[in-house]
């Protein structure tokens, strides 16, 4: 394979990826609009859960993961073009990560609800504060960055039994970077942080040292190699810590009265913050999933059409994102307002099979302005643009 398309398959692999986490978001978007009244629990409640709402929920845990890790990812590509000389990421980290984290203080969260009753700090905020932290350390040689990403999500398991109460002198910083919890409680305006920092921290690190994994010195089978060797040992780790109960979760698994109860006892991971059990399955099955878009949907591959889409999906991420929750929102209004509220003051559908359905219908309605905004991203030399 020539060197330039060599590269290219590369960068569409990593947007294949994106563009399938994007896709299993909008499931569990879907979801939050119209099965809010039968909402889950952090982490989800298995006396009251379905396997259908259990394992749709699951698949979306893979989301957050995947993009902070490629988000290191693609700041190496960034920093290290392949060809001319190296160009520095610090400054493009910076803003990129202020302009995240006010997209979704004034953008985003408008979004969820209509209304700011409360603002809520989720994946674009903790993604923005990613990058700021990335920012700060970029000049660490590379197996520095690697040994404190690994000591981040390997280790932050050890702070779990640390608390502050409110109003304590820790509790603000230790909110934002451990325990999930409302910065402001109190008032019109409430603030609450869903996705703390710390482990977030190690995963974009760890992605930014797995950079040169897709840079043309790597040969494709020398790159497919590493990642399933990353993805295996993911596994093999989640398999002795989890199935032994040894650490990395806060809730041991216990053997059910079926099959289907004790594999969703297995598998039911602490998201906020992310356990180290929760990001060996997720970053492992990303890995392992990146191998699989190379090999098998690349261009002139037997799936090549279906990673093509994924791809556009994933090119423009940050379009997609604030496209699909202003187009859920105004469904919900459009359905609320023609049917009225049948579950309390919520419009919601009878089971997760019209949550599929719609979801869709949706991919393929959405995919028209998204390809279009992509084709226009990539002609145009505006450089706002690359900021979505």
């Amino acid at each position: 394979m020539a060197p330039q398309s060599h590269g290219r398959s590369r960068i569409n692999s990593i947007d294949m990826m994106r563009g399938l986490v994007m896709l299993i978001m909008l499931l569990d978007h879907v979801r939050e609009q119209f099965f809010l009244h039968m909402q889950v629990s952090d982490p989800m409640d298995l006396s009251t859960t379905t396997w259908d709402l259990f394992v749709s929920r699951f698949a979306a845990h893979f989301c957050a993961p995947v993009f902070v890790f490629l988000t290191g990812v693609s700041a190496w590509l960034y920093a290290n073009r392949g060809h001319g000389e190296p160009r520095s990421v610090r400054v493009f980290l910076l803003k990129r990560g202020l302009f995240l984290i006010a997209l979704e203080v004034l953008v985003i969260n408008f979004s969820w609800m209509g209304n700011y009753h409360t603002l809520w700090l989720q994946v674009i905020w903790v993604i923005g504060l990613s990058m700021l932290a990335l920012a700060a350390l970029i000049k660490l040689p590379r197996l520095w960055m690697a040994l404190l990403g690994l000591l981040i999500v390997f280790g932050h398991n050890l702070l779990s039994p640390i608390h502050f109460e409110p109003d304590t002198w820790g509790y603000s910083l230790w909110t934002i970077l451990h325990d999930r919890g409302y910065l402001i409680a109190e008032g019109d305006l409430k603030l609450k942080v869903s996705y703390p920092l710390l482990p977030w921290i190690g995963v974009i690190l760890l992605g930014y040292v797995a950079g040169p994994l897709f840079s043309r010195k790597f040969e494709a089978w020398q790159r497919q190699q590493r990642l399933m060797l990353l993805g295996v040992g993911c596994f093999a780790f989640f398999c002795l810590l989890r199935g032994f109960n040894l650490y990395g979760e806060t809730l041991p698994w216990q053997v059910g009265e079926s099959i289907g109860q004790t594999l969703m006892s297995v598998f039911n991971l602490t998201k906020y913050p992310p356990s180290l059990s929760f990001l060996l399955v997720t970053l492992g099955g990303m890995f392992c999933g990146l191998v699989l878009f190379e090999r098998y949907f690349a261009a002139g591959s037997l799936f090549s059409w279906i990673g093509q889409k994924l791809a556009v999906f994933g090119s423009v991420p940050m379009f997609f994102y604030i496209l699909h929750l202003y187009v859920l929102l105004l469904l919900y209004l459009v359905a609320k307002g023609l049917f009225g509220a049948n579950h309390g003051e919520l419009f919601g559908v009878a089971h997760m099979g019209w949550v599929w359905l719609i979801s869709l219908v949706l991919i393929p309605l959405l995919y028209y302005p998204v390809s279009w905004f992509s084709r226009y991203k990539s002609q145009s030399q505006q450089a706002w643009l690359k900021y979505l």
